[in-house]
């Protein structure tokens, strides 16, 4: 394997990268590739003499000609692959231009725009990143994964079942890994050599894909029951003992699936689910910038959530876990949620409810007083019964959040916190600028998806996107930077509770209770110290000297470095 990680010289205090390939390969590998900027020492040395034009270009023109394709391309799907061409190309050049425009490329890079690059991945594929490990490599995975190109700090493995907002892509899914893993880069500087995003193709049960003649996956029915867990418990090991320091990152798993390998495997290895604990902890982030806004404490709040699978069930984990923090009762802050799936309001003793669902089901003895109800309890009766002054959406339900719900529910709040949280755009459970309308303007508005600001009455209002990209990185570099044996869930509420500092009066003024997406370097430094503090705290990390050093220290800056040439 090599290694791509630069070098200080003793004698000069000079940084350098140590390159054992000359020629073609040099050119050939993205992480060492810097196009016409090999100046003419480097070409050489390296072998590259004549393979490149005469002028040595600074990186400046490179950025100006790498926008220019960029701008070029047209579609947000067409800038998808320019800026997927160019990672597979230059990759320092790659991240240098997405630090430069990150607000208008980040939502090119993943969501929701790369739902689309997962839809059609089988036809848009031209260079392998990453590894593909499939139920045909049973007994032989260690071999399969010692064929990273380097060893990993970070993880980020799919099975493909819930992308996004739109279900089963097969392979396709890979495309959730490689996105985040630059957001790992991007915000949080991880060195994209020690990024390894691996799809676990268990094959798929979309139908579409089996029958296309260029789909590249594992062409059988998807894998389920004991046989897959056995496949998933396999893997783990095979990570524990070809990558035993790795971060591993479950990402995009169905919600069937997504707490049992949570559940199973935290105590085996470092590892957390970002649909569970990241989007909780971006969640909650923004809702306690809600609270700086309305006043008052999160303890205080009436929540009712749609969506009761994984991100949803996270979501209301840590907001108990933060009403508990400020002296609320644990079985009251249950009392204070009520959450609802696609069948209404989660009661229990439903026939056939989801293990997962059970924790926050309502007793019927709470809603007794609400009168017949039938078998179902739709999202308006509970919004009328139970006057929240929070709604979340995690559904994928587009336009779930009607305009006689939210003014149901604005009847009641005079500051209403209205979360339609569900990605890509398409399947956002309102639209902001409807909201701010049916509430006269006095809505407090988060979504995960991006949207434009809402003039209002002559108002603007910002809406903050909850990204996870302001969660995972720096909880990832606060895992790295710490050691830590495992990553608990005290370490999300620590950043979540971080975002919510991050976010400036300014933008508070605006109504926007999250950090501008520019802001993401800052807010994952911040994040990452109190990860490690908290790690720390908890038992799960050894103190370090020096944190915010450390920290800095670790964050990968993407410039050229000089090369230089070495044997063997």
């Amino acid at each position: 394997m090599h290694s791509y990680l630069p070098r200080e010289d003793p004698e000069t205090g000079q940084w350098f990268l140590p390159v054992r390939e000359r020629g073609r390969a040099v050119l050939s590998d993205p992480l060492l590739n810097k196009g016409t900027a090999f100046d003419e020492r480097e070409r050489d040395e390296l072998g590259l003499r004549g393979m490149l034009p005469a002028r040595v270009t600074v990186m400046e023109d490179q950025l100006r000609r790498a926008y220019e394709h960029f701008l070029a391309a047209g579609s947000d799907m067409a800038k998808n692959r320019a800026l997927a061409r160019l990672q597979d190309s230059n990759e320092t050049l790659f991240f240098r231009l997405l630090h430069e425009h990150m607000e208008e490329m980040t939502p090119i890079i993943y969501t929701p725009v790369v739902a689309e690059a997962c839809r059609h991945w089988s036809h848009l594929f031209r260079r392998t990143r990453g590894l593909y490990l499939t139920p045909a490599d049973r007994g032989r995975m260690d071999k399969v994964l010692a064929n990273a190109p380097a060893p990993p700090a970070v993880i980020v493995v799919t099975d493909n079942e819930r992308i996004l907002g739109i279900g089963d892509q097969g392979a396709g899914g890979m495309g959730i890994p490689i996105g985040k893993l630059a957001l790992y880069t991007l915000g949080a500087g991880i060195h994209p050599s020690t990024c390894l995003p691996i799809s676990l193709d268990v094959g798929t049960d979309n139908g579409d894909l089996l029958r296309d003649r260029l789909y590249i996956g594992w062409r059988h029915p998807r894998l389920r029951g004991e046989p897959y867990f056995d496949l998933v418990d396999e893997f783990v090991d095979a990570v524990k003992r070809t990558y035993p320091d790795a971060l591993l990152q479950w990402e995009d798993f169905g919600k069937n699936t997504s707490f049992r390998h949570l559940e199973t495997h935290r105590e085996r290895i470092c590892s957390f689910n970002d649909d569970i604990q990241g989007t909780a902890a971006v969640s909650v982030g923004g809702l306690l910038g809600a609270m700086r806004l309305v006043g008052g404490k999160l303890r205080d709040q009436r929540i009712v959530l749609l969506g009761a699978g994984s991100a949803g069930v996270g979501i209301s984990r840590l907001i108990v876990d933060e009403m508990v923090a400020e002296g609320l009762p644990r079985a009251e802050a249950h009392d204070r949620i009520f959450t609802l799936d696609s069948k209404g309001l989660v009661v229990e003793g439903r026939p056939g409810l989801d293990d997962h669902k059970r924790e926050f089901a309502v007793a019927p003895s709470r809603i007794s007083s609400w009168g017949p109800q039938g078998d179902q309890i739709p999202l308006l009766e509970v919004v009328r019964r139970v006057r929240p002054t929070v709604l979340f959406g995690v559904s994928g339900h587009a336009g779930a959040f009607d305009e006689q719900t939210i003014r149901a529910m604005a009847e009641h709040a005079k500051r209403p916190v209205i979360l339609p949280l569900s990605n890509p755009t398409s399947c956002a459970e309102a639209r902001p600028v409807d909201v701010i309308a049916w509430t006269e303007g006095r809505a407090i508005v988060g979504t995960g998806s991006p949207f434009d600001d809402v003039i209002y009455d002559g108002r603007r209002h910002r809406i903050g996107q909850g990204n996870n990209v302001f969660i995972f990185p720096g909880v990832g570099l606060g895992t790295i930077v710490s050691k830590a044996r495992k990553v608990t869930d005290g370490m999300f509420l620590a950043a979540a509770k971080t975002l919510a500092k991050c976010v400036s009066e300014e933008q508070l003024a605006m109504g926007c209770i999250y950090p501008r997406i520019d802001d993401v370097r800052a807010v994952s430094r911040a994040v990452a110290a109190a990860v490690v503090r908290k790690a720390i705290e908890e038992g799960v990390a050894q103190p370090i000297d020096g944190l915010e050093q450390r920290i800095a220290a670790a964050m990968w800056e993407p410039r050229y470095l000089p090369y230089r040439a070495v044997q063997g």
